[in-house]
């Protein structure tokens, strides 16, 4: 399975709202809401890498109020 952790950081207030919508989107596993450099880390998981890559590109980046991202890609378990 391909999985990727996406470091979130988001507009000011924002961090609820980012983790209801990231929450519906296919391929998200898991979101946390965190303190420090980054205000959310979201999971993403399939059985494709393209997918993986696609829905962080498509979906995740072009959420309205997220800033900027920063993508872990799992190399193996």
């Amino acid at each position: 399975m391909a999985k990727a952790f996406v470091l979130i950081n988001a507009d000011l207030g924002a961090e609820d709202e980012l983790v209801s919508e990231l929450k519906k989107i296919q391929n998200v596993t898991e979101v946390y809401v965190v303190y420090g450099v980054y205000d959310l880390i979201a999971k993403v998981e399939s059985d494709d890498m393209e997918k993986v890559k696609e829905t962080i590109t498509w979906h995740i980046r072009r959420l309205e109020k997220v800033r900027s991202t920063l993508t872990m890609i799992v190399v193996e378990e």
